[in-house]
């Protein structure tokens, strides 16, 4: 089976709710998404509403994967650059695709997907995100077409003493 994806999906409690669960799921699996375990889906809330208000007033928009029970399993979040000078490319954000589902290629899948709808976005020539280093996850965007285009070390902290670096990878839609 593969994941069903859908741009802009209706915001709905089942959604809130289940990009919540992901999002904590992901997170206590070891996933890098903006926290770092144990985390619950309350702390998380805040974030989250900080995305759905960026979509709200059209600076972002959701890409969601649903399994073949219609749970959700897989989100990236593109944001909208509002520099003038920045305009034709975007962020992707919060990329996640849940822990039971890993090894199976969705994240290959919610890339591609992601591609596909950055082509359909007016003006846009690229996709930039950033990861956090020592995970392997340059090697895993690089696979999938990304270039890593700059980094910082340890920019990032997990923990104390435990810096990691802040890698930016970009995908040219040309």
């Amino acid at each position: 089976m593969s994941l069903t994806f859908q741009l802009d999906p209706a915001v709905t409690p089942d959604l809130r709710d289940g990009v919540l669960t992901l999002w904590a799921d992901v997170s206590n699996a070891g996933g890098a998404v903006g926290f770092v375990p144990p985390v619950t889906p309350e702390a998380i809330r805040p974030e989250l509403v900080k995305h759905l208000a960026a979509m709200a007033e059209e600076r972002a928009r959701l890409l969601v994967g649903r399994d073949e029970a219609g749970e959700i399993a897989a989100t990236a979040f593109f944001t909208f650059n509002t520099h003038r000078l920045m305009t034709h490319w975007v962020w992707l954000y919060t990329v996640m695709v849940h822990p039971r589902h890993q090894g199976k290629g969705y994240g290959r899948d919610l890339l591609a997907a992601a591609e596909e709808a950055a082509r359909g976005f007016d003006g846009i020539d690229a996709i930039r995100l950033t990861c956090r280093g020592g995970l392997g996850l340059e090697r895993f965007y690089g696979s999938c077409g990304y270039k890593e285009v700059g980094r910082v070390p340890g920019a990032i902290r997990v923990a104390p003493g435990d810096d990691r670096d802040d890698v930016f990878m970009l995908l040219s839609l040309h």
